[in-house]
Order: structure tokens, then sequence, then C-alpha cells
């Protein structure tokens, strides 16, 4: 006879607990049994920058009362917020969560009228000079704040969020790694929050545009966080579905993943960034010394960007160690470039291989934002070995570039030959892969 330990129910998902005789079948939750390793793998010492002093087990360590599975956006939630006392968690996606199923009009605030804000705030009765003001805009605000509380999913410390199986996923929500330690976020495909209620800014750039809010992943304040084979993409609505207005685009689109505020020691390994303008952010301004000086030390190793348009990554302050990756610039998308050199950086680019459509110079791949040094070694481009720096400086000299970060990873488990990147970062980067 079998003995268990008492369930604990939660809106929209169940806690798993591990049969004293079979745990394997214990574990099945309705997709199945979940991957003992999977669920409670660790990364690996050496691993990168998130391996770094006390590593990163996430909730590894999980008593089966805090291993959750989970079903729905809200059950979710509430996995991630049940009271567990500090002790590790697993949390087990299985199916895809849409975390704004209800639409956008469920968000929408009383009086907010889309037809009427578009009237109000027309270049040809507002300008261009002064920011949006007025009823229409508070509302839009207010429906903005209701969206936000609503696809937001805060990940708390000692947390492991792993999809059960290879077609697990969130769509249209946000997930925030905030202040906390120790996290682990594996084998999701997450499609971009659509932001529902961008604000009209008539004084950015020379035209105005449309800003959004909400991030597919936010690491601000937190340290030693893997991020590991997800598949981040812009999914079903493509900035290319999107409509204008003003003559702009409507952007209902942020970034896909930022590491900002004080963050350290992250690690992220073996995913896909793909379809995306604004894709990964590390420091988010020039200005946040305080919090980022000494810190936003991040890896990046054999993850695949494709069709993306820049940040992949944007740095600031940072110690970035980014080899491995293979990025691919697609004719049927937009390119600015790849690598952005930003206030206080140091990147340190090895051993990545880039394929280019004609009419698309190496020397796009870098570019300079502020002045600071960077070292780009062992890259190729086409297959082709290329010095980014000196293809860079021949091609914009006016963004001339430093050569020389100033230091050098030794966190790096493996490293791959360049010219074996594009084969092996395709056979297994992205939710789905792992076995």
């Amino acid at each position: 006879m079998r003995t268990h330990a008492p369930l604990l129910a939660l809106a929209g998902c169940t806690a798993l607990v591990l049969s004293l005789t079979s745990p394997a079948q214990a574990a099945a939750g309705p997709g199945g049994p979940a991957p003992r390793g999977l669920a409670r793998g660790t990364l690996p010492a050496g691993d990168g920058w998130g391996s770094a002093g006390t590593g990163t087990t996430g909730g590894a360590a999980a008593a089966p009362e805090h291993v959750y599975t989970v079903t729905t956006w809200a059950g979710f939630k509430a996995a991630l917020a049940a009271d567990t006392g500090g002790a590790p968690r697993i949390v087990r996606v299985v199916g895809t969560l849409d975390a704004a199923e209800a639409g956008c009009a469920a968000f929408e605030a009383d009086g907010y009228d889309f037809a009427r804000y578009l009237a109000d705030y027309d270049p040809a009765v507002w300008g261009r000079d002064t920011p949006v003001s007025g009823p229409q805009e508070d509302l839009r605000a207010a429906s903005a704040r209701n969206q936000a509380a609503s696809v937001t999913a805060y990940v708390p410390a000692h947390t492991t969020v792993v999809g059960a199986g290879p077609h697990a996923g969130i769509t249209g929500g946000s997930l925030q790694i905030r202040n906390a330690d120790n996290v682990i976020v594996r084998n999701l495909t997450l499609e971009s929050p659509l932001d529902c209620f961008p604000q009209w800014d008539p004084t950015d750039g020379a035209t105005g545009a449309w800003n959004s809010e909400y991030d597919a992943m936010v690491v601000h304040g937190s340290t030693h966080v893997w991020i590991d084979h997800n598949t981040f993409t812009d999914g079903r609505h493509p900035d290319s579905s999107l409509p204008r207005h003003y003559g702009e685009i409507f952007q209902q689109h942020d970034g896909e993943l930022d590491v900002v505020r004080g963050a350290d020691h992250v690690t992220v390994s073996w995913n896909v960034f793909a379809d995306h303008d604004k894709t990964l952010m590390i420091g988010n301004s020039d200005g946040a010394a305080a919090t980022d000086a000494g810190r936003l030390r991040v890896t990046l190793h054999h993850n695949l960007f494709t069709g993306v348009v820049e940040r992949a990554p944007r740095v600031r302050f940072g110690q970035v160690d980014a080899y491995n990756n293979h990025y691919v610039v697609r004719k049927d998308r937009p390119y600015a470039y790849s690598f952005g050199i930003g206030h206080e950086s140091r990147l340190y680019a090895e051993k990545n291989a880039f394929t280019l459509p004609a009419g698309v110079g190496a020397g796009r791949i870098l570019k300079k934002w502020k002045d600071a040094p960077v070292t780009a070694v062992g890259n190729r481009v086409n297959g082709r070995p290329v010095d980014l720096i000196a293809v860079h400086n021949a091609e914009v000299p006016e963004e001339t570039l430093r050569p020389g970060a100033g230091w050098t990873p030794v966190l790096r488990t493996r490293v791959d030959d360049p010219r074996a990147v594009p084969a092996l970062v395709a056979a297994r980067a992205g939710a789905g892969r792992l076995r």
C-alpha cells in the first residue's frame, strides 16, 4: 500500500507530492511524468557567471509539498505566491499558459476610448513639443495598470520554473525575477507580452513614437540566475502585423529579456531569441552606477539570435562573456546591430558565429553607444574568421572602438569551434530540446 503526504490545493494548480514507493508516477501531472533531472537540475559548476560563488540551484532541493504543477496562468501566479517560508520550490508548467486570455477589453478603465485618444493627441491637434496629458491619457494609464497587475508574475528566491514536456510555455505574460537570489527558468516558450495600451510620446525623436511596457522576462536586482533552453519569440504578433498610427508603428512589444538594476551572476545558455526588435538589454541606464557598477556580470553561450533587429545584447557597466552564440541576420527582417557597446561596459565576445546576407557588412555587428573597451576574438562571419573591431573601425570610423576589455573569462565548461556552432545550436538550443 502506498502512503502519501497531504496534497495542497491552489487556484488552478496542484502541489504534487512524491510517492514514497514510486516518485516518477507520483510526479505525473496532466502533462505526464516530469523528468526528475530536468525539474531538479542545477547549473553545473564553472558554467558562466551564474555559477560563481554559491552557484545556482533554484528549487532543486524542494520538498514534495513545494513542488507544483500548473495548467493556468492564475495557478502559476498562485504557485509563485504560495508561502513556503523561504524554502525551495519547483513550478512545473504544463501546456501553454495565457496571461491575457480575456483580451485587451478586460483591462480597459471605464471611459477609455482609443478612438478618442487618437483624436485628442493627433499631432495635428496636440503638436509634437509637449508630452500628452489629459483625461484619455489618464484613462490609458489606468488601463495599463490593470493589465500590468494581470500579466506580471513575480518569481521568488530559490525557485525553479520549468516546462513539463516539449510544448510548455507562456503567452502574454511578463516574468519578473526581482530582488531574488537563486532562480532557474528552463524549457519554456515565451511569447512576448502584447501591450494593449502603448503611450504616445510626440517628443520621442523627430516624429514621435509609441512606447510600450512588458518584457517577456526581467532579471532586476537578482543574483544567481540561470536562464536555459527557452525560446523567446513574438509568436503570433510580429512587429510586421502591428498597425500604424500618426505614421508610426503602434509598438506593442518591449524587450525579450532585460538584466538590470544591480542584477549579477547570471548565465543565459542554449536559448533561442527570435524575430524581435529590442531583444536583450544588460543595464538600462547610464546613470545607474550606484546599483550597476561592479555588477551585471552575465554569461551568454550557445544561444541562437535569429531575425532580431538589435540588442543581442546591448551592455552597460557589466562584464559580459558572450561566446559560442549564433547570430542569423535575415533578409526579411531589418537589422541594426548585434553587440551594443555602452557606458562602462566590458564585453568579451569570443568564438561566435554570424550568418549575414548579401548587403549587410560585418562592420555593423558592433555598435558604439559610448566609449568603452571591448574584446572580440575568434569570431567567424559566414564561416570566415573576422576581426570584428578592425572591420567596424574601418567601416564606421566615426565610431572607433577600443580593443581590450581588461579581463579574461574563466567560468566556462566547454568552448566549441565557431565553425561547429551553427549546427550545434540549431540542434540543441531552445525549448523542447532538453533530454
